[in-house]
């Protein structure tokens, strides 16, 4: 086996599943975030109220295991008290147990992970590859992937394979406004969960999820189609027309929130290229994400995974054990970046279209699936 070292550009559930794989087949992985901690599209937030901190998932608020290694693996998560069924969203919906997050946090714990380092660029040295970021230039790696939002990946991707920069290029991301609201009583007339109100795709009181500290706390999830006209707004301003939308869809006035917040995710929504994973076996240069797949979760995973199962060939290329060397951290020279080079990618894996079909954008689990 020749092990190779991997460095894998986001650490979220495309990235871990990704770098998941990898490891399991002899290769070392860093992987490299620009969030502060682990989450991303999962991610659980926090604000405090007069009766104490509230937590809201603000960002995906469940997912599905319809495929079945991924289902293999949540039940997993499940036998060990991180995740639990959430029949109120869906008959297959999950939750992360006692967030969202709590998942990724399992994940990510497996794995050397680079937190609140925002890579920029990368180079080629020497059949060695080099990330430049906020923190200078780590390296060498022997291959990367990028585990990241098309519209970040494509800047990368076409500066190295011209091929992979189109279809990231092509996978356009719709946004979505979130609300978070705390109240000092619980709302009469809502719903814990309701859909398709006017302006608001999705909207559900957060401690009606299992495993959810009590308190009145909602999380409301604009629609693509106004989170776009209203994409620049200010928080504070998208905050109190959320709040608005919320009472409207009650019925009647509901009491100022004890806490408010809003968090604009920029690249929310992908349909997905149908490409799987894309791979460059030339250059060692990857990609995975939902924007390959579909807008779910359980996309991400398979995503990451099927990359994983394309580079598991590279460990069993016949030669000596090699150790891979550490990765060092240095301050970054200017050069030119490389010229882009046109090439065809290689066929990648597909899964079968009725394994992937989106659901409706509003008030399935795809609206609710959202990037930084």
């Amino acid at each position: 086996m020749r092990p190779m070292h991997f460095a894998i550009i986001g650490a979220g559930m495309a990235g871990l599943a990704c770098a998941d794989g990898l490891q399991t087949v002899g290769h070392r992985v860093t992987l490299f975030d620009k969030g502060r901690g682990p989450g991303g599209r999962m991610s659980t937030r926090r604000l405090e109220t007069p009766h104490g901190t509230v937590a809201f998932d603000h960002g995906a608020q469940y997912f599905t295991a319809r495929d079945s290694c991924f289902l293999q693996l949540v039940r997993a998560w499940s036998e060990a008290g991180i995740a639990s069924p959430w029949p109120l969203a869906g008959a297959d919906a999950w939750v992360g147990v006692p967030g969202m997050n709590e998942v990724v946090k399992r994940m990510a714990a497996e794995h050397t992970v680079e937190w609140d380092h925002l890579v920029t660029s990368l180079a080629r040295k020497e059949a060695s590859w080099w990330l430049t970021g906020k923190r200078g230039e780590a390296g060498p790696f022997d291959a990367v992937v990028l585990a990241i939002p098309a519209e970040q990946a494509v800047a990368i991707l076409a500066l190295h394979d011209f091929a992979m920069g189109r279809t990231a290029l092509t996978a356009r991301s719709q946004p979505c406004w979130t609300g978070m609201f705390a109240f000092h009583r619980p709302l009469d007339g809502l719903a814990p969960v309701f859909r398709n109100a006017g302006d608001i795709a999705w909207a559900a009181r957060n401690s009606a999820k299992p495993g959810r500290a009590r308190g009145e706390a909602w999380v409301v999830q604009a629609s693509g189609s106004w989170s776009s006209h209203w994409l620049e707004a200010s928080p504070q301003h998208v905050s109190a027309m959320l709040l608005a939308a919320l009472a409207q869809a009650a019925g009647r006035a509901i009491p100022e929130p004890i806490a408010a917040a809003a968090h604009r995710w920029r690249y929310a929504l992908s349909p997905g290229t149908g490409d799987g994973a894309l791979w460059n076996d030339e250059i060692a240069l990857g990609a995975c994400g939902d924007w390959l797949l579909g807008p779910r979760v359980e996309c991400a995973w398979i995503s990451g995974r099927m990359l994983a199962m394309r580079c598991a060939d590279l460990a069993r290329l016949p030669g000596p054990q090699i150790t891979p060397p550490p990765v060092r951290f240095r301050r970054p020279k200017v050069s030119p970046p490389p010229a882009p080079k046109v090439r065809l990618m290689p066929s990648a894996c597909h899964v079968r279209s009725h394994e992937i079909a989106s659901d409706s954008m509003l008030g399935k689990e795809i609206s609710h699936e959202k990037y930084d």
